[in-house]
């Protein structure tokens, strides 16, 4: 298998390296953290103007036909610089639903404004009580004569709070935790009965909760067939894991990056601290975890765009298990390292590992996605 890049995917990859570099600086991004958007308005439109909010979507829908590897490219460089903006979210969750579910009416009312980035869109899928479960929907959505009418609540909508469209889960049919029963509507969050509640992440990105009481929505604004949304929803999670399992391999390559300077700089008893040999096995050790992260989210994006497969599942799974927990050994190793340095609010550092941390929760944690595999091997 050759693991090189193309040359296109080569200059994709220079292109947003040299443009994260130049416009997302530490300080530029404490500042974009700062603003009432939470991310910068500003670089997202130049991610728009060279072509890069277009890359994951099909050619057919003004894309760039991008797939896994491409994701991985550009999310590793996002990545590396803790950048804010809800390109995952938006343009490869989001999208990706979009894609699949929504009927030409819809693909050609939403599509072109979120290929060219103007328009955000985030998807409203956990609750208070569904702890990683996507068949866990208590959100019932009600038919009534034109439409539908929603009431629920959803929480932790990342890029919720800026989008212009939110794609909901909610129960069309059947109990709580039923397969099937699961619909995925168009939401426009400023629709009467939508309280929309926004909040910075620990991490950095900004989210909210939604309470919904009786919010009228569209028969237009299903997508897909009613009560057969969940395939979809898994299937583009995966798409999903495997680009964020891109992002926290850019964080973790800065973070090695950042430690290992800091190893060759950093004096005591008139010597870098990096010639004592603890110091280098721990080095090593680190080596050896983001290696192995390395394949494991290179396999991912391999497998992202897959047919859905228990075989696709189970590399996925064990892709973030393996990603999540190199994320928080090497978070945990860097800080020791830097000793008091490591915690500082002024130094990116602790902001990765922050990141590093909870991207190993975000769409399951290292326990739920170990369990998913162990129960992928019983069934094979």
């Amino acid at each position: 298998m050759d693991f090189n890049l193309t040359e296109e995917q080569q200059m994709l990859q220079d292109t947003l390296a040299r443009l994260v570099r130049e416009q997302y600086g530490f300080e530029a991004r404490e500042g974009f953290y700062q603003s009432e958007a939470g991310f910068s308005s500003a670089f997202w439109q130049q991610l728009a103007e060279l072509g890069l909010t277009a890359v994951p979507f099909d050619e057919a829908h003004g894309g760039f036909g991008g797939g896994g590897v491409d994701n991985l490219v550009i999310m590793t460089e996002l990545g590396r610089g803790l950048c804010l903006e809800p390109f995952l979210q938006s343009q490869i969750f989001a999208g990706g639903l979009l894609q699949q579910l929504a009927n030409p009416d819809q693909q050609e009312a939403l599509l072109p404004p979120l290929v060219s980035g103007e328009l955000h869109v985030a998807v409203a899928f956990e609750e208070p009580q569904s702890h990683y479960r996507l068949n866990d929907v208590a959100c019932r959505a009600e038919a009534v004569e034109g439409g539908w009418r929603i009431s629920g609540r959803k929480s932790v909508v990342i890029g919720g709070e800026s989008a212009g469209r939110i794609l909901l889960s909610a129960r069309t049919g059947g109990e709580q935790r039923d397969e099937f029963g699961i619909s995925l509507f168009v939401l426009d969050p400023a629709a009467e009965g939508v309280s929309r509640r926004g909040y910075p992440c620990i991490d950095g990105p900004r989210a909210c909760d939604l309470q919904l009481e009786n919010v009228f929505v569209a028969s237009g604004a299903r997508l897909g067939e009613e009560g057969r949304a969940l395939d979809a929803l898994r299937y583009q999670q995966g798409r999903a894991i495997a680009a964020q399992c891109a992002e926290a391999l850019g964080s973790m390559e800065e973070v090695f990056s950042l430690t290992l300077d800091y190893l060759k700089t950093r004096k005591q008893f008139g010597r870098p601290i990096g010639e004592f040999q603890v110091l280098q096995h721990r080095m090593a050790d680190i080596c050896g975890e983001l290696e192995q992260a390395r394949s494991m989210a290179i396999m991912a994006a391999c497998v992202a765009d897959e047919p859905d497969s228990e075989d696709r599942s189970r590399r996925l799974a064990a892709a973030k298990y393996i990603l999540s927990r190199a994320a928080r050994f090497i978070a945990e190793q860097a800080i020791q390292l830097h000793g008091g340095i490591g915690m500082t609010w002024e130094y990116s550092l602790s902001h990765h590992a922050k990141r590093l941390v909870m991207l190993s929760h975000q769409f399951g944690d290292d326990d739920h996605h170990l369990d998913a595999y162990a129960a992928l091997l019983e069934v094979a």
